[in-house]
């Protein structure tokens, strides 16, 4: 049964004149308004919009922390479907209020990774550019569907070298299927564990003019 639920998202920025749309997306256990915080000071010339993943929890056993999820493996073709249209319905609507916004560049941090992917394979919005931070490409990507989706996007691979959670593996099994699908990428390494650089958002960021 499908019924209808309200989804909230967070944005920085002025909408009317931003020239770039940024749509960033959180990992496992984060909330939208504090991972916007990573882009503060950023949103000069740019609309950043974070959306928060439509199920959410308490963090620790006092039930005073809260954190949100993109899905689980339960019942998880239907959590991918309601993600992708929640994704697409937002950046209708934010386009709307965004006339001059040329580009759409999408990030995805952590299990926001999964999320990005699948929406830039099923969903309908164009995204110019994918930056794929410190998590894992979905396992159901195809080669062959990802080169015919993907191949006018801009890709950007980035790890921490340092990171805890996501480790090198997973960055090289990422490039490894991107090459299959014969796409180009760049690939970004700093110095860090599993959260966003600041220099390097700023230094992509830069790259996106």
């Amino acid at each position: 049964m499908r019924v209808a639920r309200t989804a909230r998202y967070h944005m920085l920025g002025e909408p009317a004149s931003a020239k770039e749309l940024w749509v960033v997306l959180h990992g496992y256990g984060q909330l939208a308004r504090y991972f916007l915080h990573n882009f503060d000071g950023l949103e000069d010339g740019r609309c950043i919009v974070a959306p928060e993943g439509l199920s959410r929890f308490y963090l620790d056993g006092t039930f005073s922390r809260v954190g949100a999820t993109w899905m689980t493996r339960e019942d998880r073709e239907n959590e991918i479907a309601d993600h992708v249209a929640y994704l697409d319905e937002l950046c209708a609507e934010i386009r709307k209020a965004c006339p001059s916004a040329a580009r759409l560049t999408a990030l995805g941090f952590s299990q926001g990774v999964a999320t990005l992917c699948r929406w830039a394979m099923l969903g309908s919005t164009r995204i110019d550019r994918l930056i794929i931070w410190g998590g894992s490409m979905p396992p159901e990507l195809d080669p062959t569907d990802l080169s015919r989706r993907w191949n006018a996007k801009v890709l950007d691979l980035v790890h921490g070298t340092d990171d805890p959670v996501v480790k090198a593996e997973v960055l090289q099994r990422n490039a490894g299927l991107l090459r299959s699908a014969g796409l180009h990428f760049s690939t970004h390494n700093f110095k860090g564990g599993h959260a966003l650089d600041r220099f390097t958002l700023e230094r992509l960021m830069g790259a996106n003019n």
